[in-house]
């Protein structure tokens, strides 16, 4: 329901995204809050869960500073039960959305593990959107206390 980034200031509730008609996954409608993907694992469960959010919405998005994220920060999020899942992120990567690892991303992975997802790189003023993604991947340390 809520993702904490302290290192970069993120504080949003997240809402629920599902697949849009094209077999894409939905994209919060405006820059803030934040969206899980509710096909992926509920964070801190077994596998890649996904949270998405814009880095610009008209201002500043929810992610706008996602980029900015180190080895070792830290990411919680507080789940519908009002648990708490802690991660700590071991990668951040720029991709460019024509050359998008879908598999490395979104694919099966044997730890919980948290993706989470943006625009970047360059905005192409031609097609109103950016060229890249980031991603920041995390992996879970525990319930947080």
């Amino acid at each position: 329901v809520r993702v904490r980034i302290p290192a970069i200031g993120v504080d949003s509730e997240l809402m629920a995204l599902g697949l849009q008609a094209d077999g894409t996954m939905e994209v919060p409608p405006t820059g803030f809050p934040a969206g899980w993907y509710t096909g992926a694992p509920t964070p801190g469960e077994l596998g890649p869960a996904i949270i998405a959010g814009h880095v610009d919405w008209h201002g500043p998005g929810v992610f706008y500073n996602l980029h900015n994220l180190k080895l070792d920060d830290e990411v919680s999020v507080t789940r519908e039960d009002g648990s708490v899942a802690a991660f700590r992120v071991t990668r951040v990567e720029q991709f460019a959305k024509d050359a998008f690892p879908t598999d490395l991303v979104y694919g099966d992975i044997d730890y919980p593990g948290l993706r989470l997802i943006t625009c970047g790189g360059v905005f192409n003023k031609k097609t109103g959107h950016y060229d890249d993604n980031i991603v920041v991947f995390a992996t879970f340390v525990a319930p947080a206390g």
